[in-house]
């Protein structure tokens, strides 16, 4: 009889022992459950947070290209409008000079014809030579006049020419170092993601701060070469000069305001 109540003791004892087993089991399952759905937890956060960087990284790129085009875009407006207004200048320059050449022209037949009808010769060969000289002096004149006004835009156009170059190659010099930034600091992520330990991990961390400074900068640099471009090309032309009111009869035909 003793026996069979030491053996039920013993049965509950080893029965309490399994349970607290079982429990200890299941509470080390249950810690090792929660640690796993903590760690993909945070590996979730970790390429939520990296996938949103590297969107507003594509996304800010992409802004920045359009800016870019929009600025070249004005750029090439401005100077098209820029070049017409030159051209317009040049053709009414040669207009001008044409009518002048014209009505002098005129005023020297009409002298000749009034001339013809004096009686003294000499006076009409004086008056002859200084309507020629007077036309010849015009005509040299507005010759000068137009050279003068060719030479300036020319100068122009060269001096606008060689200052975008300039600004061009500064940006392609800007973009390059961004992308060349940009490059460098993906690959210290991927480097800072398979770090092996703490020391390389602080070691590569440092470097990936340093390369996103300098991303900063040359990003800042570039957003400088921009706006010096949007400032050079942003000229007005002068405007033009009033013309005289015209105190010529209707249908005159030696009337120079034509």
């Amino acid at each position: 009889m003793a026996d069979q109540k030491e053996s039920s003791v013993l049965f509950s004892l080893k029965e309490l022992m399994n349970l607290e087993e079982d429990r200890i089991r299941e509470e080390e399952a249950e810690k090792a459950r929660r640690a796993r759905a903590e760690l993909e937890a945070r590996e979730t956060r970790e390429r939520s947070a990296r996938e949103s960087e590297e969107r507003r990284l594509r996304d800010e790129e992409e802004r920045r290209r359009a800016e870019e085009l929009r600025k070249r875009e004005e750029q090439t407006r401005l100077e098209a409008i820029r070049q017409g207004e030159v051209e317009k200048a040049r053709a009414e320059a040669e207009h001008k000079a044409r009518a002048e050449a014209m009505a002098a022209q005129r005023a020297h037949e009409a002298q000749l014809a009034s001339i013809n009808q004096d009686e003294h010769k000499k006076r009409l060969q004086i008056t002859v030579g200084v309507i020629a000289f007077v036309f010849v002096a015009a005509v040299i004149g507005g010759g000068i006049l137009l050279k003068k006004h060719n030479d300036q835009v020319n100068r122009e156009r060269q001096e606008d020419a060689r200052t975008r170059a300039e600004l061009e190659a500064r940006a392609t010099a800007a973009e390059n170092q961004v992308k060349a930034s940009q490059e460098k600091e993906s690959e210290l992520k991927s480097a800072l993601n398979n770090a092996k330990d703490e020391a390389d991990r602080v070691r590569i961390q440092a470097e990936l701060t340093k390369a996103q400074e300098q991303t900063a900068a040359a990003r800042r640099g570039l957003r400088t070469v921009g706006g010096g471009s949007g400032s050079g090309s942003g000229g007005g032309s002068k405007p033009a000069a009033a013309k005289p009111a015209c105190n010529c009869t209707p249908g005159d035909p030696l009337c120079s305001c034509l």
